[in-house]
């Protein structure tokens, strides 16, 4: 397997158009707007001593659980903040190469390394709670319940391991293509089930007692001449809400499968590596070329599409109550109005660029730079 994180930029600017014959289009300028969200930078935090990260395409991205915000740096800090007030409750150095994770749920914090270390905190204090290995780097957040967490590594292995030890319960695999993405899906528990999507294209839910597979699902198909044309790796979590999943592959497809057997029921053409939010039955994407698209939950049709930030990178989008969060290559977060779209407000965290996933509670976001800035942004609801 060859990981194609070095070329990422340019697949993004090729799934948006461009060829060989012709000029590469630079990333959307800025233009001003009208502001009509109030937004506060409430706090702010360097993770890893104020040393810059190396410049990987790391999954380390914050977690928040129980009002607090958990992140953690390459060079191996993990740190816990008040949400409120950024307030420090712990710090921990656990001199690993750190690439995936933190995940926060029943009173663990979970991290993995590029060596295949997996590491649980306690959330109260950050001391030991239990250190495995498995055969493959993290990259990815992992899914936590009291008795299961759930992981992925880059050898395209979930693994299940116990949330009291660290022994590994079970462990399940899809084949990795020649060539894919560098990044992995954090998986995403429902129902007894770990839900993840895989560089092949698929989604799969396993149960979470014993690994057995409940259901597999192509979510696209691997087309074209060239490796590169076949690239259609799910790198980004799913969504679940109620009984429906939603999905978003790389060159593929943004779809609704059924929660208990992974039937399709909708799904359009549509490239993301950076993944989708839900709220209030509309999925909001940050397409591969910089688009931000809202669509409906019930049919997939589209509710509207803001193209002013096309080619920029943009992160996840985080949601709040009246606005959707995305950030970009050059820090910048961007606020847009959750019905219309529309630009709202703009914030800078830092120069350095916002690779993955925010955090969000009720109107807070935060972020974490690949440079290692931590930034809570909170939004003042509308009356």
């Amino acid at each position: 397997m060859r990981s194609l994180w070095p070329l990422l930029g340019c697949l993004l600017l090729a799934a948006a158009g461009c060829s060989k014959d012709k000029d590469v289009e630079p990333p959307a300028k800025l233009a001003k707007f009208p502001t009509k969200l109030s937004v506060s930078k409430v706090w702010s935090e360097g993770v890893g001593n104020g040393k810059k990260q190396m410049q990987l395409r790391l999954g380390l991205g914050p977690a928040i659980d129980n009002g607090i915000v958990f992140a953690a740096s390459h060079k191996g800090e993990v740190i816990a903040l008040t949400l409120k007030n950024g307030k420090r409750q712990w710090r921990r150095d656990l001199k690993l190469p750190l690439s995936g994770g933190p995940a926060a749920a029943a009173g663990l914090v979970v991290v993995g390394s590029s060596k295949g270390q997996i590491v649980a905190l306690d959330a109260t204090s950050g001391r030991d709670l239990w250190r495995t290995r498995v055969n493959g780097e993290l990259l990815s957040a992992a899914a936590i319940t009291d008795k299961v967490v759930a992981i992925r590594s880059v050898d395209g292995k979930l693994h299940g391991l116990d949330s009291a030890t660290g022994k590994e319960l079970w462990s399940v695999e899809q084949p990795v293509p020649r060539l894919s993405l560098r990044g992995t899906a954090a998986p995403v528990i429902a129902k007894d089930m770990a839900i993840s999507g895989f560089d092949n294209g698929k989604v799969m839910a396993v149960s979470l007692v014993n690994g057995d597979t409940v259901w597999d699902t192509a979510l696209a198909s691997p087309h074209g001449k060239t490796e590169l044309e076949r690239l259609v790796d799910v790198d980004s979590s799913v969504e679940v809400v109620g009984d429906n999943v939603y999905a978003v592959g790389f060159q593929g497809r943004v779809a609704m499968l059924a929660l208990d057997s992974g039937q399709i029921w909708w799904a359009h053409d549509m490239s993301s590596t950076r993944g989708l939010a839900v709220a209030d039955d509309t999925l909001f994407v940050s397409t591969a070329d910089g688009n931000v698209v809202a669509l409906h939950g019930r049919d997939g049709s589209e509710v509207w599409r803001n193209d002013k930030l096309k080619r920029r990178g943009l992160s996840k989008p985080a949601v709040t109550s009246t606005a959707i969060a995305v950030a970009d290559f050059q820090g910048y977060v961007h606020w847009l109005d959750r019905s219309s779209g529309e630009l709202v407000a703009r914030q800078r965290i830092t120069k350095d660029r916002v690779t993955n996933p925010p955090a969000a509670a009720d109107d807070t976001v935060v972020f974490l730079t690949d440079g290692g800035k931590l930034a809570a942004f909170r939004v003042k609801p509308k009356t």
